[in-house]
């Protein structure tokens, strides 16, 4: 259990220090490295942080996670877009909203999920996190838009194989 808090603590002070190493950067559409990695890197500190191989940026995701969040843009709506890969979604009112921060909001489920019953605990959510550390998931994209008329921001990770299979447990 002490070993279990420690990580926990490791893993939130890590994915705090990447949050705050970004959200003070605009947000440029043109700077697409920095928004890869304001996706990447906090999803694989949470990875290598339960043995998982880190998760590589696949453009032909990105652009399916691009083209759905492009069908937000209008409503912000936090809907799933039933596609064929696994997706973690965000909405937050405003329009500074960071990739880092949508992140941290999935992996800090962790603290919901209990691995030896495969299961979120007391009817919370967990899947946004045991999608991110899906042991077959290999390859993400992501997408960011600011939604019209002061909706708010939507967010969608894409994951490829997709996860959280009902039964199996993510690693």
């Amino acid at each position: 259990m002490c070993t279990l808090f420690h990580a926990t603590i490791s893993i939130t002070l890590l994915v705090l220090l990447l949050l705050s190493s970004t959200s003070n950067a605009a947000i440029n559409p043109q700077s697409s490295l920095s928004l890869v990695n304001q996706f990447l890197a906090p999803q694989n500190v949470v990875r290598k942080a339960v043995g998982m191989k880190p998760l590589i940026w696949d453009e032909k995701v990105a652009n399916y996670a691009k083209w759905y969040a492009n069908q937000r843009r209008f409503d912000c709506d936090l809907r799933h877009s039933n596609g064929p890969y696994g997706e973690n979604i965000f909405w937050g009112s405003g329009d500074e909203w960071t990739p880092a921060q949508a992140v941290l909001e999935w992996v800090l489920e962790k603290k919901w999920y209990s691995y030896g019953s495969n299961s979120c605990q007391g009817g919370e959510q967990c899947g946004h996190y045991t999608q991110v550390v899906w042991n077959n998931t290999e390859r993400v994209g992501c997408a960011r838009v600011v939604c019209s008329g002061g909706k708010g921001v939507f967010m969608t990770c894409n994951y490829d194989p997709p996860g959280n299979y009902v039964g199996q447990k993510p690693y």
